[in-house]
């Protein structure tokens, strides 16, 4: 594989160990309306936008739920649980590698501008990060499956998708990548398999396994 012209990232589950707290946060929030998610569900939720997630979760409630009444109850529970997120390991190491070697970078997330201030705010390493399309940008048209995202933080970098590496960890956000037409690299969660990906993606079980020069 020849070297990226870029490295677009995902941010949730790829670079902080967030998954696990939005998870605890939606599954909170579903029992405060007598729902119970499971962890099928839970992890069907990785790497979506917060409205296409809440609307998901929503449909899975019993009785009638709005959108906005599960947000309000989800949201300060999610806020207070993000800021204690983790590094994952050798995340730091992989955007300091790429700053000191001049390859360009964005990130890609389904989160909103907020959300990432909140998570992002104990790391001062993701400020190597310039380059950002939030889920929320007023020029994102269609989230994660979709390839979108990904074209969008290529388009503002300046280069060709093809010639980029994508890093997911969740099925929505491989198959964004893999529609931009991006070399994506998957960090594989626990309790997953490479199998579940599609052909054609670079599997890892650590960011550590990440080789650039």
């Amino acid at each position: 594989m020849p070297p990226p012209a870029a490295c677009l990232f995902d941010l949730d589950g790829l670079l902080l160990d967030t998954e696990p707290l939005h998870g605890r946060a939606w599954r909170e929030a579903a029992c405060h309306f007598g729902g119970d998610l499971t962890e099928a569900q839970l992890l069907d939720l990785r790497g979506r936008r917060r409205l296409d997630c809440a609307e998901q979760v929503r449909s899975l409630l019993p009785g009638s739920v709005s959108v906005e009444a599960l947000l309000a109850v989800r949201q300060p529970i999610a806020e207070a649980l993000l800021g204690q997120a983790l590094p994952m390991p050798g995340a730091p190491e992989l955007v300091q590698r790429c700053h000191q070697l001049g390859i360009p970078m964005a990130l890609a997330t389904s989160s909103a501008e907020a959300s990432v201030a909140i998570k992002a705010a104990p790391h001062p390493w993701l400020s190597l990060i310039v380059e950002r399309v939030y889920g929320d940008d007023p020029e994102l048209r269609q989230g994660k499956p979709a390839p979108d995202i990904f074209q969008l933080a290529a388009q503002r970098l300046g280069v060709n998708p093809g010639d980029c590496w994508a890093f997911e960890d969740s099925q929505a956000g491989c198959r964004s990548a893999l529609a931009a037409g991006c070399h994506v690299h998957v960090l594989v969660p626990p309790g997953s398999a490479c199998t579940a990906y599609p052909a054609g993606v670079v599997c890892l079980t650590s960011l550590e396994q990440v080789h650039l020069s």
